[in-house]
C-alpha cells in the first residue's frame, strides 16, 4: 500500500495505534489480533484529518487540471482513511458487539461530514471539471467518468444553501442508519422464541435441538431451548417443527419485530430516512429517490424497474395461489404464513421425494467448501487454495485462506466466517477489507459472512440446501473481488452498479448441481457414499415447486422497497404499518397469501445497508444470470475455456467499463429475459 508506507505519524498518542501502523501480515490482513475498540475513533479522525489536507492541496494546486495532478491525485489521496474504513466496517455487521455499535453511532456522522467535504468542494469539483477528458481511454477515461458523476449525484453542483441543507440532512440519515441497525440487531436478540417443553420441539433434528440448547445457555437461561431469529421473515425452523402452535409462535415473533414502541422500535427512523431522502432528492433535482438512485445503476430508469416487478407479480402470485391449495389439500385446514414451509417440505417429500432434512447429512461445510465451491473455482478459473492456520481473523470462528492464480502466483485471502452469534446481523454478505489495486499495490481480502447454527462440540456442520446455496452464492461474490484485476480501487471488482454487484454471484449458484461437482462434495457425513443420484433427479424435479412463494415474497420487498422511495419532497408516513399494508395490496400482492421477504423494521438492505430503492437489482441481475446460465450449458458447461471468457469479461473488469459493455462482450449480445421466466415458472 503505496500511501500507507509513506505515512507517519507525528502525534505520540497514536504512535502505538496498530490501525495507523502498515500491517506487515501476508497481503496486508490487518493484525485484528492487536487491534482494540478504542483504537477506531482516534484512528478514524486523525485519518480524515489527513485526507482533508491532501484534499485541501489538490484543490489548491496552482497548476492546469490536468488528469494526474487531480483524478489520479484524489484516486491516490486517503488511503488511511478508507484503511480504517474497511477494517471497522468488517467488524460492525460481523461482530458489533454493543461498543462497536455505539463507536457506529459516533463515527457515522464523522464519515457522513467528511464525504461532504469532498464531494460538495467547489475548488476541487472546478478543477476536476477543467480537466481535458478528450484524450483519456481506457481506465483513465472511465475513472474520470465514475468519478465526475459521483461528485454531481453528491451535490457538487448545488448553491450555498442547498449544500448547507444537504448537509444536515446527510449527517442525520447517517446516524438513523447506525440507529436502525444498532436496534434491528438488539430487538432479533430479544425477539428470539425460548421452548422449555421439548415436546413443542418434535421434528427438530438432534443437531438443530442441541444448537438451540447452547443457544440458550449462551443467552443466559437456565433450561430450554432457544429458537433464533434469521433476517427474514420466513424462519428455517418453520421447516421442521411438527408443532403448529410453535410455529406460530416462532412467525409472530419475527413478524412484529421493530413494529412495537420501545426501545427497539424502528419504524419512526424508517419514515424520518425515506422523507429525508425523498426531500434530498428534490434538492438533486429528482422526484423521487428512486429516480435518483437509478441515476448511475444499469437499469435505465425507474419506469423500466416497474414494468419488470409489474409483470412478474401477476404470475408470481397466481403460481404462488396454485401452491397453497396443494398445501391445504395436503394439510387438510386454511394454510396460514407459519404452516407454508412446513407443508411446503411435505409437498417435496410427498410429490417429488426430496427430503429437505435427510439431505443434511450430504452437505458438511467443510466437505461442501473444499470439494464444491472451491473445487468449483478451480475447475473455471485454475485457482488453487491453501488454509492459513498461521493467520487469523478478528473472531476464533473466522479462518483464512491464501488463494494462488493457475501458474501458482499469489491472488489474495479469503477470510470465512460462517457461524451465527447474537452480536452478528442476520443474512449473508461478502465485504473487502483489501481491493485489488496495482496503483496502490494492494492484493484483495476479502471475507464472506452466513449466519448457520454453531453444532453441538464435536460434531459436524451440516447444511440445509439452502445454505449450500448461500455459500456458493457468497463466494461468488468473493470470486468478483479475488479475480479483479483494476489499477484503480474506485473501479476494482465489486464496486459496480448496485443493479449488476448480484449477477456473478448468482451465476455461481449454477455449479451446486452440477454433476461432478455434487459428486465430489455431497457425500454422506458418516458413511462417504455420494448423493443418489436420484435424489439429484428429484431436486431437479422439483426446481419449480415453490418458486411462487420464493418469487412473491421477493417481489414483496422489491414493492415495498420502491414504495417508500417514490415518496415525493415533503411527503410522509404517518402509520408506517398501514402505509405498508397499502403498498402491497396496491401491487396486486397479499401478504395473507405470502408475506414479505422482509418488512420496514427489518429490512436492513434499504435502510442500513444501501440498497435503498435498489433491492429490485436480485432480479434485475437474475435476467443476465439466467441467460449466462444458458450460455454455460450450451457451450460445455464447468470448462476452463468457458471459466476464462467469464473471468476476462466480466469478473476481472469490475467497474473499469460500463458492466454492460462487459456483458456484450461475454454473451454476445444484450440479456435476454425468457431464461428467467423458465427457470421462475413464469414463462
Amino acid at each position: 500500500m503505496k500511501q500507507l508506507l509513506s505515512m507517519t505519524v507525528t502525534d505520540p498518542a497514536l504512535a502505538d495505534n496498530p490501525l495507523l501502523i502498515p500491517s506487515d501480515l501476508p497481503y496486508g490482513l490487518p493484525d485484528f489480533a492487536a487491534i482494540r475498540d478504542e483504537h477506531f475513533v482516534p484512528a478514524f479522525r486523525h485519518a480524515v484529518a489527513l485526507h482533508r489536507e491532501e484534499l485541501e492541496a489538490i484543490a489548491a494546486d496552482s497548476a492546469e487540471p490536468t488528469f494526474e495532478n487531480t483524478f489520479l491525485a484524489l484516486e491516490r489521496s486517503g488511503q488511511l482513511r478508507r484503511w480504517v474504513e474497511m477494517v471497522f466496517y468488517t467488524l460492525v455487521p460481523a461482530d458489533g458487539t454493543e461498543a462497536r455499535q455505539q463507536i457506529h453511532e459516533e463515527l457515522e456522522p464523522v464519515r457522513s461530514a467528511h464525504e461532504d467535504a469532498i464531494y460538495l468542494n467547489e475548488r476541487l469539483f472546478a478543477r476536476l471539471s477543467a480537466v481535458d477528458r478528450t484524450a483519456l481511454t481506457g481506465e483513465d477515461a472511465r475513472l474520470a467518468e465514475v468519478v465526475l458523476q459521483e461528485f454531481i449525484l453528491r451535490g457538487a453542483g448545488l448553491d450555498a444553501p442547498a449544500k448547507a441543507r444537504l448537509e444536515q440532512i446527510n449527517e442525520r440519515l447517517a446516524v438513523l442508519g447506525a440507529q436502525y441497525n444498532r436496534r434491528m440487531v438488539a430487538e432479533n436478540a430479544a425477539r428470539a422464541v425460548l421452548i422449555t417443553d421439548p415436546a413443542q420441539l418434535a421434528g427438530l433434528s438432534d443437531s438443530d435441538r442441541a444448537a438451540a440448547a447452547d443457544a440458550a445457555a449462551e443467552a443466559g437461561h437456565d433450561d430450554g431451548h432457544l429458537l433464533t431469529l434469521s433476517m427474514f421473515t420466513s424462519q428455517p425452523w418453520l421447516e421442521q417443527l411438527e408443532d403448529r402452535d410453535t410455529r406460530q409462535r416462532v412467525h409472530e415473533a419475527a413478524w412484529v419485530r421493530g413494529t412495537e414502541p420501545g426501545e427497539h422500535y424502528v419504524l419512526d427512523i424508517a419514515a424520518e430516512q425515506a422523507a429525508l431522502r425523498a426531500e434530498k432528492a428534490g434538492l438533486l433535482g429528482y422526484p423521487t429517490w428512486a429516480d435518483y438512485a437509478l441515476q448511475d445503476r444499469t437499469a435505465p430508469d425507474l419506469p423500466a424497474v416497474q414494468d419488470l416487478l409489474g409483470r412478474l407479480v401477476p404470475a408470481a402470485a397466481a403460481n404462488a395461489r396454485r401452491e397453497r391449495e396443494r398445501l391445504e389439500q395436503l394439510a387438510g385446514h386454511p394454510i396460514q404464513p407459519w404452516d407454508w414451509p412446513y407443508y411446503s417440505a411435505q409437498v417435496e417429500r410427498e410429490d417429488y421425494a426430496v427430503d429437505a432434512g435427510a439431505l443434511r447429512p450430504y452437505f458438511e461445510l467443510d466437505r461442501t467448501l473444499t470439494q464444491g465451491v472451491f473445487a468449483a473455482a478451480t475447475a473455471l478459473y485454475g485457482i488453487t487454495f491453501r488454509e492459513r492456520t498461521d493467520l487469523a481473523g478478528y473472531h476464533p470462528d473466522v479462518r483464512v485462506w491464501e488463494v494462488f492464480d493457475a501458474d501458482g502466483t499469489g491472488l489474495g485471502l479469503f477470510l470465512g466466517d460462517f457461524y451465527t452469534r447474537p452480536t452478528k446481523s442476520g443474512g449473508a454478505w461478502m465485504n473487502p477489507i483489501r481491493e485489488r489495486s496495482t496503483e496502490l499495490d494492494e492484493r484483495p481480502v476479502v471475507v464472506n459472512n452466513l449466519n448457520i447454527p454453531h453444532p453441538p462440540a464435536g460434531e459436524p456442520t451440516l447444511l440445509t440446501l439452502d445454505q449450500v446455496t448461500t455459500l456458493f452464492h457468497e463466494f461468488g461474490h468473493a470470486l468478483h473481488g479475488l479475480l479483479a484485476e483494476a489499477r484503480y480501487a474506485t473501479l476494482s471488482g465489486t464496486s459496480v452498479p448496485r443493479d449488476f454487484v448480484e449477477f456473478p454471484s448468482q451465476v455461481n449458484e449454477m455449479w451446486i448441481q452440477w454433476p461432478q461437482i455434487v459428486q465430489a462434495y455431497a457425500r454422506h457425513v458418516d458413511t462417504g457414499e455420494p448423493l443418489d443420484p436420484a435424489a439429484l433427479e428429484s431436486l431437479q424435479a422439483a426446481s419449480l415447486w415453490g418458486e411462487g412463494f420464493s418469487t412473491t415474497e421477493y417481489l414483496g420487498a422489491a414493492v415495498l422497497d420502491l414504495a417508500w422511495h417514490a415518496l415525493r419532497p415533503g411527503e410522509t408516513v404517518a402509520d408506517p404499518l398501514a402505509f405498508e399494508a397499502e403498498q402491497l395490496t396496491a401491487a396486486g400482492l397479499d401478504p395473507q397469501l405470502v408475506a414479505p421477504r422482509y418488512r420496514s423494521s427489518y429490512f436492513k438492505h434499504i435502510f442500513s445497508g444501501g440498497y435503498a430503492a435498489g433491492y429490485y437489482s436480485y432480479i434485475w441481475s437474475e435476467v443476465m444470470d439466467a441467460d449466462t446460465v444458458q450460455w454455460f450449458q450450451e457451450n460445455g458447461g464447468l470448462t476452463r475455456e468457458n471459466g476464462d471468457r467469464f473471468r476476462t469479461e466480466l469478473l476481472a473488469r469490475g467497474n473499469t467499463r460500463d458492466p454492460m459493455e462487459s456483458y456484450r462482450a461475454f454473451r454476445g449480445r444484450d440479456p435476454e429475459p425468457q431464461p428467467l421466466l423458465v427457470r421462475r415458472g413464469l414463462a
